[in-house]
C-alpha cells in the first residue's frame, strides 16, 4: 500500500493527533454538524457504555471523510449500528465520493461482523434512494439577522406578541455553570410527558466535553425561581437548542417564548448567523410551535440498511404499543422516574 491510497481507520481516544485532525476536518467540512465532533465518542462510551466506531478515511495523512458510529444493543429495543445515537443529524461526511463509499463499505462490514439487526444513518440529505426511510422527522433552520430589532420583527405577529408578553412578565435569563437547575426542570418535564429522562451525568459530561460550545441558560421569574431552561450547542456560526425543560407555570408566564427569544438574542450577540430549532415529529406540538416562529420544516432522511428485521423500528411515542407505558410513566413519582429512566433511555438512542 502506498501513501496515495485511501485508507479507512478507526479513531482512538488516546491518539490526540488523530482527534485533532478529525476535529479540524469537521470544523471545515460544509456538510458536517455538531454531532460529527470527536467528543461524542467519549460521551457515548463513558456515559452509556455503547461501543463506538468512529471511522475516518485518509490519504497521504489527510482526512477526506468521517463517519461516527455506535452500537446500541438491548433485549427490549434490539441491536443496531447508528450514526449517531442521541443525535438528530449523522451519517457520512466526505470530501469526495471515493471517501464516502469507502466509509460506508467499512460500516457495512462492521454491521455484519457485529450481527446487528440494522444500520441507521441520520442524514440531513438523502443518500440511498433504495433504502427504507423514516419520514416522520423534520428540522427547522433560519437565519439570525444582524440586530435584535430585526430578529424580533422577523417573528410572525402573534408569536411576537407572546415574546413581548414574556418580557413584560419580568422574566430574565441566566447562564448556569452546571446542569443542576436545568436537570430539575428537564426531568420533571419529560416525566409529565410520559418519557424517561436521560441521566444527570450525561448533561454534566456534555458541559465538560464541549466547554464553551455547550451552554445552559435558565429563565427565572421576578422572584428568581427557575421556570424554564435549555441546553444548547454552538457549532461554527450556528446555535442549536437541544434539550429543554419547563415548570408547569411556564406557560402562563410565556417562559418558553422568552427562553427562545433570549437565546436568539444572545446568539446574535455572540456572532451566530443561524438558529437551528432542531428536530420535531411532523404533526407534534413542537412542530406547530416552531412554525409559529416563522420557521419552515425541512425533511430529514433517516435511512436504514435492514439485516435481521423486516421493517424500520419505531422507537418513538407515536408507536401505539408504548401508549400504556407512557400513561404509567406519567404517574410515577419523580424520584422513581429518575432512577428507573436511565437504564431504559440509554438503549433508545
Amino acid at each position: 500500500m502506498n501513501g496515495t491510497e485511501l485508507r479507512v481507520r478507526r479513531l482512538e481516544g488516546a491518539d490526540a493527533e488523530a482527534v485533532a485532525r478529525w476535529e479540524a476536518y469537521v470544523a471545515g467540512a460544509p456538510a458536517a454538524t455538531f454531532f460529527h465532533r470527536a467528543g461524542w465518542r467519549a460521551i457515548l462510551h463513558e456515559v452509556f457504555r455503547h461501543p463506538t466506531f468512529f471511522l475516518y478515511a485518509e490519504r497521504a495523512g489527510s482526512i477526506e471523510g468521517v463517519l461516527p458510529l455506535a452500537q446500541v444493543k438491548s433485549r427490549l429495543f434490539g441491536n443496531a449500528l447508528v450514526a449517531l445515537p442521541f443525535a438528530v443529524y449523522g451519517g457520512v461526511v466526505a470530501s469526495n465520493a471515493a471517501a464516502a463509499a469507502a466509509l460506508e463499505a467499512e460500516a457495512e462490514q462492521l454491521a455484519l461482523a457485529l450481527g446487528v439487526a440494522h444500520l441507521e444513518y441520520r442524514n440531513v440529505a438523502a443518500r440511498h434512494a433504495d433504502w427504507p426511510r423514516q419520514d416522520i422527522y423534520v428540522t427547522f433552520r433560519k437565519e439570525i439577522l444582524g440586530d435584535d430589532e430585526a430578529n424580533l420583527l422577523a417573528i410572525p405577529r402573534k408569536q411576537r406578541a407572546m415574546v413581548r408578553k414574556s418580557i413584560k412578565n419580568g422574566l430574565r435569563a441566566e447562564i448556569d455553570a452546571d446542569a443542576g437547575r436545568f436537570f430539575a426542570l428537564y426531568a420533571d418535564n419529560v416525566r409529565r410527558h410520559g418519557t424517561p429522562a436521560l441521566p444527570r451525568r450525561y448533561f454534566d459530561a456534555l458541559l465538560h466535553e464541549f466547554g464553551r460550545d455547550c451552554e445552559v441558560m435558565t429563565v427565572v421569574d421576578v422572584a428568581g425561581v427557575p421556570v424554564s431552561s435549555v441546553l444548547s450547542f454552538y457549532f461554527r456560526a450556528e446555535v442549536l437548542p437541544y434539550y429543554a425543560g419547563d415548570a408547569p407555570r411556564a406557560r402562563e408566564l410565556a417562559a418558553n417564548d422568552f427562553k427562545y427569544w433570549e437565546l436568539m438574542r444572545r446568539a446574535c450577540a455572540r456572532g451566530c448567523k443561524l438558529f437551528d430549532y432542531g428536530r420535531s415529529k411532523v404533526g407534534s406540538g413542537a412542530h406547530a410551535f416552531k412554525r409559529n416562529w416563522g420557521f419552515e420544516p425541512t425533511p430529514l432522511h433517516y435511512e436504514y440498511r435492514l439485516y435481521k428485521r423486516a421493517a424500520i423500528p419505531q422507537h418513538n411515542p407515536n408507536n401505539p404499543k408504548y401508549r400504556l407505558l407512557i400513561a404509567a410513566w406519567r404517574r410515577l413519582p419523580l424520584w422513581a422516574a429518575n432512577r428507573l429512566g436511565p437504564p431504559i433511555v440509554r438503549n433508545l438512542g
